[in-house]
This record gives structure tokens, C-alpha cells and sequence, in this order.
């Protein structure tokens, strides 16, 4: 594709003008003298043809022109200084875009996330959570880590290890807890999924047990924990991710019984082929668990 000529410059003091709304702050910015910034601009409009500032006594009004003309240059302009700024040191920074379930990145991911930049230290990780509802394509990410059964459409999924639910309470909470039936009187919190105490109290051997009435739904084990924490009820929760707050002693874990009810996977769009940065990522995850014996 031949372009067509392509004033730079011209562009730069425009886009940076409709910033400021200012000729005098975007020479500042520049590094250049408000003169130079209003002749480009001028130039600029008269090879568009169009007016792209109203001048006013003080300060700049853009027209409808200009705003339709700013954010293609912004995205441009940024797109280029985040290109241009993976060049640092002499070496080519590699971006990883990762969506993780919240409890997932706060109690397993982050803790250990300094080992993977220590031996990949040109890898930007950018980092989002969820509530595990994640578009890998409309949000561009190169891998989401989900907890589930690994089946999700047009994704190829690896299993990273189990998530065993338990309860989890408060000291003075956990004091009055000698058998399972002890839960039926207090509130139970719980996600988003129906069964979850049904099936662990099933696990501790009281199959009659109907579902918990008195129940608060949480759509993250970090907001269920931060309730358990401020006393609002006794939480089913994976005490893997909460290994911080059971080692400080802010909660316990009253019976040993478990449930596992999913896993959390590492997965990624079929047709997304793999770059260096994500073979890097998958490979210290898959080895992080396997060290840990997760897996």
C-alpha cells in the first residue's frame, strides 16, 4: 500500500493543541515556539481543507472536524511511544495482556509473579481480573486463567490444579463450630454456584441436608473473605488462595472436609497463535505447579 504523504509534525502540534485547547502549553509540551505550533496547525488546515480550532481571546475551541481528526491521531500517537518504548535497553520488550479470576490473581498469581519477571525480565505482564466472565477477543488478552470444568467454545484450555472448597471462619466464629451440623443456625456465604454447601455437606456426611436458606451470594471469594472477615458469616472458600490470612490466624479452617467442584485452567483463543512471551508464561506456570506439587 503506497501512503500518502503524511505530515507528521503537523499532526503532533494538532493533536497536541486539542490536548491543551492551548498553542502556547502544546509548544511548551513540544519544545518549540507557539508561532511554530499555530503554522503548523494552519498548515495543516489548509491541506484538510477545513477548520480545525475556532481562535477565541482565550484559549482554543475544536470544531467537529478536529474532534473527528483527534482520536485516530491519539491511538496513533500512542500506539507508536508504546512500540518505540518496548525498545528499552537494547532489548525488545514483549507485552502479555493476562485476565485472571480475581482470587485466583490476589491469592495464588501475585505472590509469585516476581519470579516469572526475574526470568523474563522483558516481559510486560498487564494484568486484569474478573468475576471469571471474560472475552479473550473483545478484551485482546493473550491468555485468561478461569476456574471451571475447561470447557469453554473456541478455546484450548490447560489445567493448571484444583480448587478444594472448606469452611472457612473466624477464630471466636470457629470456637463454637464441633461438628458440621453446628453451620445450619449461622448465615453461610457463597458464590454464585447453587450447590456449593449443599455438596460440602453432602462431603461431610450429611446427605439430607437441604440447601442453605440463610445464604448471602458473592460473585468473588475476595469479597466473600473481606465479609467472613467483618463477621457477616462463615465462608466456603478455597484456602489455597486465603494461605495469608490462615497463616496470620484472621481465619481458620474448623473441619477438614472438602469439595472440589472445578479447577483453575490456563486458557487462550484457538486461533491465537503463541508468541515468545506467552510460551514463556505458560511454561513458568505449568513448572510453578508442578514445584508446588498442584498439579
Amino acid at each position: 500500500m503506497v501512503r500518502p504523504y503524511l505530515p507528521l509534525n503537523a499532526f503532533r502540534a494538532f493533536e497536541a493543541s486539542a490536548r491543551h485547547l492551548s498553542f502556547t502549553r502544546a509548544a511548551i509540551e513540544l519544545n518549540v515556539t507557539q508561532a511554530a505550533v499555530s503554522h503548523q496547525v494552519k498548515s495543516l488546515e489548509e491541506q484538510l481543507g477545513v477548520i480545525l480550532f475556532k481562535r477565541l481571546p482565550r484559549g482554543l475551541m475544536i470544531t467537529a472536524e478536529g474532534e473527528s481528526l483527534l482520536p485516530v491521531l491519539r491511538d496513533s500517537f500512542d500506539r507508536m511511544a508504546d512500540a518505540v518504548e518496548r525498545f528499552r535497553g537494547g532489548h525488545v520488550r514483549e507485552i502479555l495482556t493476562v485476565g485472571a479470576v480475581g482470587t485466583f490473581a490476589v491469592g495464588w498469581l501475585l505472590p509469585r509473579l516476581a519470579s516469572f519477571r526475574e526470568r523474563h525480565p522483558f516481559v510486560e505482564v498487564r494484568l486484569s481480573t474478573n468475576n471469571n466472565r471474560v472475552d479473550l477477543a473483545a478484551e485482546g488478552l493473550d491468555f485468561a486463567i478461569r476456574f471451571g470444568a475447561g470447557a469453554w467454545h473456541g478455546t484450548d484450555a490447560f489445567r493448571l490444579f484444583d480448587a478444594p472448597l472448606s469452611v472457612l471462619a473466624t477464630p471466636p466464629v470457629a470456637r463454637d463450630l464441633n461438628t458440621p451440623e453446628d453451620l445450619l443456625g449461622l448465615t453461610l456465604l457463597r458464590s454464585y454456584r447453587r450447590d456449593e454447601w449443599t455438596r460440602w455437606f453432602e462431603a461431610a456426611g450429611l446427605p439430607r441436608t437441604p440447601p442453605p436458606q440463610n445464604a448471602i451470594v458473592f460473585d468473588t471469594s475476595l469479597a466473600m473473605m473481606e465479609a467472613v472477615l467483618q463477621g457477616a458469616g462463615v465462608g466456603l472458600a478455597p484456602p489455597l488462595m486465603f494461605s495469608r490470612l490462615l497463616s496470620a490466624g484472621a481465619v481458620v479452617q474448623p473441619f477438614k472436609t472438602s469439595v472440589v467442584l472445578g479447577s483453575y485452567w490456563l486458557t487462550r483463543l484457538q486461533s491465537r497463535s503463541a508468541t515468545p512471551a506467552m510460551s514463556a508464561f505458560a511454561n513458568w506456570l505449568q513448572e510453578t505447579v508442578a514445584e508446588e506439587g498442584l498439579g
